[in-house]
């Protein structure tokens, strides 16, 4: 018995260590999927703030309402395609981003139905003769919750495929309205 507690203790501690680094891991690269998409932000900020400004004077400096309504139309047709230039760069930040954390996260799980299917073989091998029916038992709920980490996976994955089909049909329908909207 002893020797089981060892082993558990020892399974627990490699366990929590690996989550630990995974989740380290993981945090990382959500740190910097943010730090990208705030310097995106940054800099589409300061550009706005300088082209409105120059778009401002620009306004102002108009002598009569038809200078100031074709300056004005010329200032926002652009806009569209700075719209779909940022939502172009925001989409590349989050796919690599959503890439890095599917990696590791699958990683991370790989390795922990690794580790639980060692460490029932390990309990199988040191089991007391009479339990076979409990290490059946045991076996049976692994691969059942492995299975269903599968489906659960498997959905999930579904869903992310459709969510960025959607946000990859909204650009190409903004940058078409964008191409539409220039003057000419």
């Amino acid at each position: 018995m002893i020797s089981n507690s060892n082993l558990y203790t020892a399974s627990n501690k490699a366990f929590f260590e690996s989550q630990l680094a995974a989740f380290h891991e993981l945090t990382s690269i959500a740190m910097e999927g943010t730090e990208k998409v705030v310097a995106l932000n940054m800099a589409t900020v300061k550009a706005s703030t300088d082209e409105s400004t120059a778009a401002v004077k620009d306004l102002l400096a108009a002598k009569d309402p038809q200078a100031f309504l074709a300056l004005a139309s010329a200032y926002a047709k652009p806009n569209a395609e700075k719209v779909t230039a940022y939502n172009h760069h925001l989409t590349n930040i989050v796919s690599s981003t959503k890439a890095e954390f599917t990696k590791v996260a699958e990683e991370q799980a790989a390795e922990v139905r690794s580790k639980v299917s060692d460490f029932v073989n390990n309990i199988a091998k040191n089991a007391p003769a009479g339990s076979e029916n409990v290490i059946a038992m045991l076996k049976t709920s692994v691969a059942n919750a492995n299975a269903g980490y599968e489906q659960v996976h498997s959905a999930a994955k579904q869903a992310i495929e459709a969510t960025e089909a959607q946000v990859a049909k909204a650009t190409v329908q903004l940058t078409e309205v964008a191409k539409k909207a220039k003057p000419k």
